[in-house]
């Protein structure tokens, strides 16, 4: 099974590499409709501080920013791949330069971020890469607002598959499994949606950060 182990690695961490090249490429084909809902289901105001984990190359915080109409509407993006990292970037330079947007390269776990100053949190098909899930959940919170809400969608039956060859590592591929360190971290209303977009059927969790 090293050819899933590879193709995990690989899309947890996409390296400057023709493997990671390839991954690149599914993600933004895979991705596309998924970060655009993320982006849409959790309502992002003109004026809101928005983080989006694990930006890969950037479709998601193009979708996001053209919400932020007001100068105090503000985009940061973190993603674990120095490769992911500099082609969201090249991407959205021009919203980096006016200080729209700001990228971390950094894990989700350790967060370059004050306590609760996040309005809305996003992310797709992220989640299951996270060696701790709890220390992930539990940043997330930390940063967030009271009140906030944070959306995660995936196409569960296309990551269950993926599990089955091993591609993802261990259990935290599971729904529950995330959800469960979401609410032991603090958030509340953690709930699980089917949605539909045309003719794609996709899961949506949510999660509002209590304090």
């Amino acid at each position: 099974m090293m050819w899933a182990e590879k193709l995990g690695k690989q899309l947890g961490r996409p390296t400057r590499s023709v493997a990671g090249w390839l991954v690149s490429k599914l993600l933004t084909a895979r991705n596309q409709v998924l970060e655009e809902n993320a982006v849409k289901l959790c309502g992002i105001q003109p004026g809101d501080t928005v983080l989006e984990l694990g930006h890969g190359p950037g479709l998601g915080l193009l979708a996001a920013a053209r919400l932020l109409t007001e100068p105090t509407g503000h985009l940061i993006g973190v993603d674990y791949s120095q490769y992911m990292h500099q082609m969201a970037k090249e991407r959205i330079k021009e919203l980096m330069a006016s200080g729209k947007v700001t990228l971390y390269h950094c894990d989700v776990a350790a967060m370059p971020l004050a306590d609760s100053t996040v309005d809305k949190v996003f992310h797709c098909n992220c989640y299951y890469f996270w060696p701790d899930l709890r220390k992930g959940a539990a940043e997330i919170h930390r940063v967030m607002k009271p009140g906030g809400l944070m959306v995660s969608t995936m196409r569960l039956s296309n990551v269950a598959t993926m599990a089955a060859k091993r591609v993802m590592p261990g259990e935290n591929w599971r729904p529950e499994a995330y959800m469960a360190a979401l609410t032991d971290s603090g958030f509340t209303d953690v709930r699980m949606e089917d949605k539909r977009h045309k003719d794609i059927t996709f899961q949506a969790i949510y999660a509002t950060a209590l304090k």
